[in-house]
């Protein structure tokens, strides 16, 4: 797997409407991502994980993500488990707010009232410094305020609410097509000293299929336009 910079923490919270926890595990990831740790994370949507969006699956192959489930069937936990890999955490909020102490009340599964956000709240908290942990941040205050201005960074994939996954663009039989992860595996061949090659190649579309969705139609075509680009790479036309 390309080794990329673990800049983010994704969180995929429960999608559950039936279940009172179900709303309050949304709102203290929302909590997390806008308030304490808006920097650090990013939101993944479980009903597009599961039904195929890939930007979605791919952050969770690349990026420590933490599930935020209502209750031990942790269909988040297990479907991110499935498709891209173990999560680094998982919640049960059932558990949880058992082992603090916070009665659930049923009529959360429409509406929190000040006793739910304050639950939401404590929840929150928890994550973020779970956050903290997982980046090696420990010790920051509760809350993290926005930068007055975001440093300029290198051109990267718009999935994923800024995953900062790198992107490499081809143009593919006049369409433009978006690769996740291949400068990474551009850089990782080089460095290996793999030189140009058929099997080169081969490996690069094995390795580009890992992390993109790529159609039979589109195969022929994008072995070319992934051999182009390499060469073109390894002989210094191209900068990634």
């Amino acid at each position: 797997m390309p080794d990329l910079p673990k800049k983010k923490v994704g969180l995929i919270a429960c999608s559950g409407e039936e279940h009172p926890l179900g709303t309050l595990s949304r709102v203290a990831a929302r909590l997390v991502l806008e308030r304490l740790r808006p920097n650090d994370t990013v939101t993944l949507c479980l009903p597009l994980f599961l039904a195929g969006e890939e930007s979605e699956r791919v952050f969770a192959r690349f990026y420590p993500t933490i599930a935020i489930d209502a209750c031990g069937v942790a269909c988040a936990a297990q479907a991110t488990a499935r498709y891209s890999g173990p999560v680094v955490r998982a919640i049960n909020l059932e558990a949880l707010l058992a082992g603090l102490g916070i009665p659930v009340k049923p009529s959360w599964r429409r509406e929190l009232d000040a006793d739910g956000w304050a639950a939401a709240e404590e929840v929150a908290a928890i994550i973020a410094r779970m956050v903290d942990r997982i980046l090696g941040k420990e010790g920051r205050p509760a809350e993290a305020a926005l930068p007055e201005e975001a440093p300029a960074e290198a051109e990267v994939a718009a999935c994923s609410c800024g995953s900062g996954i790198p992107v490499l663009r081809l143009n593919v039989d006049g369409r433009t097509l978006e690769l996740l992860a291949v400068p990474v595996l551009f850089t990782q061949f080089r460095e290996q000293g793999r030189a140009p090659s058929s099997q080169v190649t081969a490996d690069l579309l094995a390795q580009t299929r890992v992390y993109n969705a790529v159609s039979p139609e589109d195969e022929g075509l994008l072995t070319e336009a992934l051999d182009t680009a390499y060469r073109d790479y390894w002989e210094g036309r191209l900068q990634l």
